[in-house]
């Protein structure tokens, strides 16, 4: 079964891209920020972690029947202060790993149902290295963080621009997301794909079929029931691909590291 890590940067269009492989390709979509919200439930190990580290000093942080204030939470960790980047990494530290639980149970789900690809829909694909178990990587771009903004206060309305200057700058960029896709998943190894999101939402939707395309050739057949029936070789495949991408990770690492040196 392939892995298929989607990622982008805050309101680039990834939900949009998730809902078209979903809905016209019917590929099972394992949703990240879904999960998110289903681990800090009210009653949930998450939402008391969370309550007990941040009630204290967050006003606002509950609203009346006892769910998180997620606009409240956001600016308390969203900026680039010492402070906010500490309690940022708290609030990862505790969702994250509840989330990567719930997102294996749901591999493993899709696994013995025979699915020939499962989406991975993580905004933090990279960040969170959940990259290395890809076989596969898309990233969905636009052309600048302007387009974002603009994207993210006509969604989420009761954001500030200075909130979502901050949410959009507290992620790793378009541009470097697209090039790591490019550089590690790219090229020969004809495992990764930048899809623009700068045209119509027709435009969008052959782009996906195009790509979609190409990853499916040759994997829909004899090869996944073997892998399906044979869960030891699927594990040394899975291994392998998990070997590979650390390893071509590590090669775009080291080449950034040297163009800085450099400069």
């Amino acid at each position: 079964m392939l892995l298929i890590g989607l990622t982008g940067s805050i309101s680039t269009g990834k939900s949009t891209v998730s809902k078209i492989l979903s809905k016209d390709h019917v590929l099972p979509v394992i949703d990240a920020d879904e999960l998110a919200r289903k681990v800090v439930e009210v009653g949930t190990p998450g939402h008391t972690a969370i309550v007990r580290y941040f009630s204290e000093s967050t006003p606002g942080l509950l609203n009346e029947d006892g769910s998180l204030n997620r606009a409240i939470l956001g600016r308390r960790v969203f900026g680039d202060d010492p402070e906010r980047k500490k309690d940022r990494g708290v609030l990862n530290g505790i969702v994250h790993p509840l989330v990567r639980k719930e997102m294996y149970k749901s591999i493993g789900y899709h696994y013995l149902s025979g699915a020939w690809a499962v989406v991975l829909d993580v905004p933090l694909l990279f960040e969170s290295s959940l990259d290395l178990i890809c076989g596969a990587v898309l990233v969905v771009s636009v052309s600048s963080p302007e387009v974002q903004l603009r994207r993210l206060l006509a969604r989420d309305t009761y954001l500030t621009r200075e909130d979502a200057e901050k949410r959009v700058a507290s992620q790793m960029s378009a541009q470097e997301k697209v090039e790591r896709c490019d550089r590690v998943f790219g090229g020969a190894r004809g495992r990764g794909a930048a899809i623009s999101n700068d045209g119509s939402l027709e435009e969008l939707r052959e782009e996906v079929t195009r790509v979609v395309g190409g990853l499916k050739a040759g994997r829909d057949g004899w090869w996944k029931w073997m892998l399906w029936g044979l869960p030891p070789v699927a594990g040394a495949v899975g291994a392998r691909v998990v070997a590979e991408n650390w390893w071509w990770r590590e090669c775009w690492f080291r080449e950034r590291e040297g163009v800085k040196a450099k400069l």
